[in-house]
């Protein structure tokens, strides 16, 4: 299995559109094969500081994911203002039990 912690810092004037945007993209996420989970999480202590936690079967599903329709669209969304910072994302693996 593979997890992706995506971490977004958010504009605050764009945070009501980014959470209408970002469940768009995590209900259609969590219908893709090979999705195992897909979560968001807002850090306790800065607001508008999110981690994204992504958990997929395998490298051909995360590739999938990168093309679909909901993440291109998701990803131009981003860019249009609404991070204010970089999205840094950290990936690691662990074995099937």
């Amino acid at each position: 299995m593979i997890t992706i912690q995506a971490y977004m810092k958010i504009n605050p004037v764009k945070r009501d559109a980014f959470l209408e945007a970002i469940q768009t993209l995590i209900k259609h996420s969590t219908e893709e094969d090979g999705n195992v989970s897909y979560q968001l999480f807002e850090d306790a202590f800065e607001k508008n500081s999110f981690v994204m936690l992504e958990q997929w079967k395998d490298e051909a599903s995360i590739q999938a994911h990168n093309q679909s329709a909901h993440f291109v669209s998701f990803v131009q969304f981003a860019k249009d203002g609404v991070l204010v910072a970089p999205l840094e994302a950290k990936t690691s693996f662990s074995k099937p039990e």
